[in-house]
């Protein structure tokens, strides 16, 4: 499998991700195929639809104050955690475990690193976000590829960030592998292979989270199954009362 990850300026309010993308191609002289990925930051999605939130023009509310002196962390950012996660799940002196899209991560995954002191929010509809660019890919190239809209995640009881597909479109994000043989014959009974994240993390890891300014990378050769219907985000996520890291610890 090949990562190639791309340069390109930064994202702003009104940004068209595929033009940057295009421009991002186009310099490092690579051609979009069929069965590649194509790998997009959620934060440069994000920046480029606008989701960003100053802090100085948030107003906490009843909710977020409480958040606030519970868990010890900024009224601010109490706040927008609470406004836009689907469910505060815990947390822990300065900062809040929270769900967001089928993602559980601290305080939803809002980010202010890379963003010019702003908080950066995932985008509004991600996986529309991903079908779209995919679309646009396939009508400009004629290229049948998937999109993963990525962002960095902690692993329970591990150091460091890895990927975490966000959204993805024009491929399988799970492949259930279950009836298929093991090495001694026996077939496996309960796996999935997360696809996606792991094609997520791959590329994660070309692009990088400082000063390197790479959000996009292509994925060649990762084996993904393509696909033209439309992916659901239910596919790759699970409620938070059937993780089985939240019921074990709750229990």
């Amino acid at each position: 499998m090949e990562v190639v990850a791309l340069a390109a300026s930064r994202a702003v309010p009104g940004t068209d991700v595929y033009g940057g993308l295009a421009e991002s191609l186009s310099r490092a002289r690579v051609s979009l195929a069929d069965g590649d990925v194509v790998v997009i930051s959620s934060k440069y999605v994000a920046c480029a639809e606008g989701r960003m939130i100053e802090p100085g023009g948030v107003v906490p509310t009843e909710a977020g104050r409480g958040l606030s002196g519970r868990y010890g962390m900024d009224p601010r950012t109490a706040e927008v955690v609470h406004r836009e996660s689907d469910a505060v799940l815990g947390g822990m002196q300065g900062l809040l475990m929270a769900e967001s899209g089928g993602i559980i991560a601290p305080n939803a995954g809002i980010d202010g690193s890379n963003s010019g002191g702003m908080m950066v929010l995932y985008p509004e509809y991600p996986y529309l976000a991903a079908e779209q660019i995919r679309r646009r890919i396939f009508l400009k190239t004629g290229a049948r590829v998937g999109v993963i809209l990525a962002d960095s995640r902690m692993m329970p009881a591990r150091v460091g960030t890895a990927g975490v597909a966000v959204a993805c479109a024009g491929m399988d994000p799970v492949h259930d592998a279950r009836g298929e043989p093991d090495l001694d014959g026996r077939p496996l009974r309960v796996t999935f292979r997360a696809v996606a994240d792991s094609i997520a993390t791959a590329a994660n890891h070309g692009m990088g989270e400082g000063a390197e300014s790479r959000p996009f990378a292509v994925v060649r050769g990762s084996g993904a199954r393509m696909t033209g219907r439309r992916v659901l985000p239910s596919e790759a996520a699970v409620r938070p009362e059937s993780c089985i890291y939240v019921r074990g610890l709750a229990s």
